[in-house]
């Protein structure tokens, strides 16, 4: 990332009692969250991201996502500066659960054992769950960190070292002199 944000770079807040169980619905970026992921992620172009997505209810309060977040990215290669094209297929599964469940799930967490948990639930924060945040760290996790042009490398070549040179100056002279 190469700027700094005060709050996340896209949000999509739902409030839990206006969800439509099991209704699929579709997350597209604006220009200007466009441009601002972009920014913040490096990327020479970001094109059609889009996040199909549906929601649905589970017990104790909790809310259950399936989505796919699909993409069309150019990076930089980091040993061309050529630009790669970079196609972004992702499925997706996260859960949304209330602050006191999650207050809970932490403290059985120390016993690994108990959690039960394969990825840690995302907060309910004031019967809002934002998608925004999923959405971009996923887009993000999912671009290789070092993107590399097929069949590009990097041939590191250590110059050989000059012949030593004659010295010069005035303790040369002396040198010469003591040589003598």
């Amino acid at each position: 990332m190469n700027q700094e944000q005060e709050g996340p770079p896209l949000t999509r807040k739902i409030r839990v009692a206006d969800i439509e169980e099991n209704v699929d619905k579709t997350i597209v970026l604006t220009d200007a969250e466009n441009a601002t992921i972009k920014g913040l992620l490096e990327l020479l172009e970001l094109e059609s991201l889009s996040f199909g997505y549906r929601l649905s209810s589970g017990s104790g309060g909790t809310v259950h996502l399936s989505g796919r977040l699909k993409a069309d990215t150019i990076q930089t290669c980091v040993v061309t500066l050529e630009p790669i094209p970079t196609a972004i297929d992702m499925a997706l599964d996260v859960e949304f659960w209330p602050a006191a469940m999650i207050e809970d799930l932490g403290k059985r967490a120390e016993d690994p054992s108990q959690s039960g948990v394969e990825d840690w639930p995302e907060p309910i924060t004031a019967g809002v769950i934002d998608l925004g945040p999923i959405v971009y760290e996923t887009l993000a996790t999912a671009l290789d960190p070092y993107p590399k042009k097929t069949g590009a490398s990097f041939q590191w070549s250590q110059a050989e070292p000059e012949a030593e040179a004659p010295e010069s100056g005035p303790f040369a002279a002396l040198k010469q002199l003591k040589k003598t």
